[in-house]
């Protein structure tokens, strides 16, 4: 039998050759691709495992710097809140010499008292030509030498304040562009020392001042509050202090501290608007005495004058002066708030 005219018996011994060789190639080669495919299981797990361990490297590495700049941020705010502690206790109580300088007034000591007691005699004067008693005389001495100049260096000191508190989110905003333009944060201080308005413009001067003697930026940042002390030239301070030793976008935090002083003002504006009827009550309730002495002075001027000429009438204005400052100054209290 023939297939194609080849026997049929042929071409079976030929296939079962074939079949043959190929069954003693597999089992040469058989061992030997096993292990290469366990060798390529055995890279690529080990390729995932050193993948892993490096993931895990570098969470463990971004772990570790995320806790040290917490911690020093943290060090950092004990730092300074152990330093502002320590500064309070001169700041919020200053010495008169401290007062004067934050008033922006730049008078000595010797001449501050030569002007007190001046201001004392001018006014023991005006009473003894008013004629009010020889006891009223050292009382109004006492009030014109002690009372009205430190009165005046309280309203100056104040009212500069107020005028920093109006002009700083502006300044900030200006070193905030310069920052963002490309400009350093020294070339913004000496811009807003250059060009703003007073008070911002001075106190920003005295850090340049201190820059230029070598002391860092902070420094002489945290500096500011001692001629300037109100918290939002503090929280300034703070800011500052805290990107120099731990980082971090200096316009976005600037920006974001100029938004809060923004917003502190709005709400201070608020409460004043708010309390201003209690105010308004306030100062009628405390004027109406002397209003009605005056017109009484002047409708029946003997009537009246018994109480300055008079030992008991002087007893009763002292009485009545000391209850309505007692009046006022319980009145202040409770329509003043701190915000």
């Amino acid at each position: 039998m023939t297939f194609l005219g080849i026997p049929v018996i042929v071409i079976a011994i030929f296939a079962l050759a074939a079949l043959g060789v190929g069954g003693v190639l597999y089992a040469l080669f058989f061992n030997r691709l096993e292990q290469e495919e366990k060798a390529g299981k055995r890279l690529a797990a080990v390729k995932s495992a050193s993948t892993d361990a490096g993931k895990r490297s570098a969470a463990a590495e971004r772990l570790s710097d995320s806790q040290k700049r917490r911690k020093q941020v943290s060090e950092s705010l004990e730092d300074l809140e152990q330093r502002n502690k320590d500064r309070e206790k001169h700041i919020t109580k200053p010495p008169l010499k401290m007062q004067i300088k934050q008033a922006g007034l730049t008078l000595d000591m010797r001449t501050f008292y030569m002007l007190s007691a001046g201001s004392g005699v001018v006014f023991a004067l005006l009473g003894f030509i008013a004629g009010i008693g020889m006891l009223a005389v050292p009382a109004l001495f006492f009030a014109g030498a002690f009372g009205v100049p430190r009165w005046v260096v309280s309203f100056l000191r104040k009212r500069r304040m107020k005028q920093f508190l109006d002009e700083f989110p502006n300044a900030i905003d200006v070193i905030v562009r310069a920052i963002k333009s490309g400009l350093p944060l020294n070339d913004g201080i000496r811009l807003i020392a250059n060009e703003a308005k007073e008070p911002v413009r001075t106190e920003f001067r005295r850090i340049v001042e201190a820059q230029q003697l070598g002391v860092p930026t902070p420094e002489a940042c945290l500096r500011m509050y001692n001629h300037m002390p109100i918290p939002e030239a503090n929280f300034f301070a703070i800011v500052i202090q805290i990107q120099q030793q731990a980082g971090g976008n200096l316009s976005e935090a600037l920006g974001n501290l100029s938004k809060v002083l923004r917003a502190r003002k709005q709400m201070k504006n608020k409460v004043a608007a708010m309390s201003m009827e209690a105010k308004a009550s306030a100062a009628i309730i405390g004027a109406l005495p002397p209003i009605v002495t005056l017109l009484v002075y002047l409708t029946s001027p003997e009537y009246i004058m018994l109480l300055f000429t008079t030992d008991t009438g002087l007893f009763i204005i002292g009485v009545s002066l000391v209850w309505m400052s007692i009046g006022i100054f319980v009145m202040r209290q409770m329509i003043n708030f701190d915000v």
